[in-house]
């Protein structure tokens, strides 16, 4: 998501920064350019018009101006006005004093919202909470079943319907049910998996509303899927006004979204999106910075997050091992392949990329190409090794170069460049272990 409108703000703002001198007219002409790009980014024309007007009554002030480095000023004030657009600092859940922490989950069938309650849960029980689910859609009993799959294969309760049907279509009495064996079997968060509807549906929104009177949840989030663009601005909106919102949950931000939604919902429902949705699995979903995506967008990354994704993939005993491998000289092919299934769990490489500084410049430069498919090709010759082969590369022979090549559908050549390839990373890896290449890397930092 947003790598059109990164790509083009990075060119913008580019200009800006490599500008002598600022005038009133070259800052006109790239606001310009900026409010086209927001504009076919999907984000809602009245936001853009407030958001251009603000960027420009702070650009042409006479401190800015006249200062050194006028263009890197005029950057550091569009990633204000961005980071403040999209609610200037993160959210996250307003957790209660008293347990339980009462989560009302909303929004349209299909936007990923029983997939969400699934991701929140375990978010917050890999922080220590005690979640349950509970499973407030009597409509489609679907619904019911897939939330008690996925409370399975987390390990966390789930609250459904009475099974003698008692309370087949009453979705409040669940819903308060559910919250009271919360409040009796001290859990600390409750999420209560409304069933999906329109917001134009009048009977189905006054449910929502009475459930919400009912057990009085401490957060009311509508789950919204980022790929309808400004549809999810003006059903948040309705949301809103109908039942009462205190956040957004954006899903499907890891596609093609032009990121209409992300810029605008604050914006315009006044609610802060607290949560994305990154992938299908049920570890993708990161907490929203503001001030990280204000980065994203204008091509700096964020090392920040990527950081905090390597430190809950990575232990630190595993870090250190693999130092101490590399630094001995017995990093091995087995090593590489462990080290490569770390990597896959940070995410997809598309994604990571994006959250490096210029990680758009290192996409444009693969011209396509699949990193995924390179790497699922690379642990394939791997597992076609033998043990001793991945433990020690130098007995791997003309002959057994073409069984391995056979056993992993590739060819020789390609088994050659993987050996190749693994002793350059492991001889550059081992020169930044040590203490030159640590001062050459902390150069490169300061540089940056």
């Amino acid at each position: 998501m947003l790598d059109q409108l990164s790509d083009k703000f990075e060119k913008i703002l580019k200009k800006l920064r490599g500008s002598g001198v600022l005038t009133e007219q070259n800052i006109a002409e790239a606001l310009k350019e900026v409010r086209l790009a927001l504009l076919e980014a999907d984000v809602n024309f009245r936001i853009v018009k407030d958001f251009i007007d603000r960027v420009r009554e702070k650009a042409v002030g006479q401190e800015v101006l006249q200062s050194l480095s006028p263009g890197h000023q005029v950057v550091k004030i569009v990633w204000d006005e961005l980071r403040a657009m999209m609610g200037g600092e993160k959210a996250g859940l307003a957790l209660a004093s008293s347990p339980p922490t009462v989560v009302m989950m909303i929004g349209l069938q299909g936007a990923g919202k029983t997939t969400t309650c699934g991701k929140l849960a375990k978010l917050y029980k890999n922080q220590g909470k005690r979640v349950l689910l509970v499973a407030a859609d009597p409509r489609r009993p679907a619904a019911g079943d897939q939330l008690a799959t996925l409370g399975n294969d987390l390990g966390i309760d789930v609250h459904r319907l009475d099974q003698t049907g008692a309370v087949q279509a009453d979705v409040v009495r669940i819903c308060r049910a559910g919250v009271e064996r919360g409040r009796d079997q001290g859990f600390d968060l409750v999420v209560l998996d409304t069933g999906g509807r329109l917001h134009i549906d009048d009977e189905l929104m006054g449910e929502l509303a009475a459930v919400k009177t009912a057990v009085q949840p401490h957060e009311v989030l509508l789950v919204a899927d980022a790929m309808t663009g400004q549809d999810a601005v003006t059903m948040a909106t309705q949301f809103d006004r109908r039942v009462g919102l205190t956040g957004v949950i954006l899903t499907k931000v890891e596609g093609d979204a032009r990121g209409g939604a992300l810029l605008s919902i604050r914006a315009v429902t006044g609610q802060p999106i607290k949560f994305l949705g990154t992938g299908e699995k049920l570890d993708a979903l990161e907490l929203f910075h503001p001030d990280r995506m204000a980065s994203r967008i204008l091509g700096m990354g964020d090392v920040l997050s990527l950081i905090e994704k390597a430190q809950e993939t990575f232990s630190r005993e595993q870090a250190e091992e693999a130092e101490k491998r590399l630094t001995s000289n017995t990093f091995t092919l087995e090593d590489f392949r462990a080290q490569l299934g770390q990597v896959n769990k940070l995410g997809s490489l598309d994604q990571i990329l994006g959250m490096l500084p210029g990680g758009q410049k290192l996409k444009d430069a693969m011209e396509g190409r699949v990193p995924e498919r390179e790497m699922k090709r690379v642990t394939a010759i791997i597992d076609s090794m033998t043990v001793r082969e991945r433990r020690d590369h130098t007995v791997i022979n003309g002959s057994r170069k073409k069984r391995i090549a056979r056993g992993s559908g590739t060819d020789v050549m390609e088994v050659n460049r993987l050996i190749k390839q693994f002793l350059s990373a492991r001889k550059i890896a081992k020169a930044m272990t040590g203490a030159g290449g640590r001062r050459q890397l902390a150069q490169l930092l300061r540089s940056m």
